[in-house]
């Protein structure tokens, strides 16, 4: 996959590029990230990307102009690509969108900046992307969090495929609890079943965890998840427990 960000503060993405899991998407060239100065395709000797918003009002608005020149000159030189713009404004990112962005070859994120963007350059955009309903100084960020989203999900990045579909939401359920060394850590001990070496059983465990942790703390996420018949079996179970917690 190829992602293309235009940004005006296009150091903010070094680190970020250079460690961990997009650093290694990178190097086993899984994931190709090219970070543009938006500056670049701004006319002027000062290449200026913003300005006063007609009407009045509080803070500046990011120019149209570099931006559709810079998002036609990306898809000129390397062909079609799906445009996001990261915005407050746009649909919530979510582990079900970020699945469909892997259908993409080439991706384009423009990272806006100020009070917002010129509404003329909506036409060239595919799609608005925010990461929550708060509000940051720029789109820098949520572009950041939309390569690692994605970037991990890509096939032979994450060396064990597995912990990738065991993550919180790749399925719509929260991951249930997860333990390691030692067995027994202030009095409390690892759960027998995962000493236990039965991996089906061990499956079910985690199933039934992931179940009871997404009912506890976002009960909400069930009612968008394919739910079997055993499922929800399970969590009327788990209702029953949590309702009488002293019944035998």
């Amino acid at each position: 996959m190829d992602v293309h960000i235009l940004t005006i503060f296009p150091g903010m993405f070094v680190s970020p590029l250079q460690a961990s899991i997009l650093q290694r998407a990178q190097t086993h060239q899984h994931l190709r990230v090219t970070v543009h100065d938006l500056r670049d395709f701004a006319s002027g000797r000062h290449r200026v990307t913003d300005d006063s918003p007609y009407g009045g009002g509080a803070g500046m608005v990011m120019k149209p102009e570099p931006i559709v020149a810079g998002i036609q000159a990306l898809q000129e030189r390397f062909g079609p690509a799906y445009v996001m713009l990261m915005s407050p404004q746009g649909r919530v990112l979510d582990q079900e969108f970020a699945k469909t962005l892997l259908g993409h070859s080439c991706v384009v994120l423009i990272c806006g900046r100020y009070s917002g963007i010129d509404a003329r350059v909506m036409p060239y955009i595919d799609a608005e992307l925010s990461i929550g309903d708060y509000v940051l100084t720029g789109g820098e960020l949520p572009a950041m969090v939309v390569l690692d989203v994605v970037g991990r999900m890509i096939p032979g990045v994450v060396g064990d495929r597995q912990s990738v579909e065991e993550d919180s939401f790749f399925n719509g359920l929260l991951q249930g609890p997860q333990y390691t060394r030692p067995e027994t850590f202030d009095g409390a001990r690892v759960p027998g079943i995962l000493l236990s070496g039965d991996h089906a059983a061990i499956a079910e465990w985690r199933h039934q965890q992931a179940l009871q942790t997404t009912l506890q703390r976002r009960p909400d996420l069930l009612a968008r998840v394919p739910l079997t018949p055993q499922d929800r079996a399970i969590l009327r179970e788990i209702g029953r427990e949590e309702t009488n917690p002293h019944e035998s």
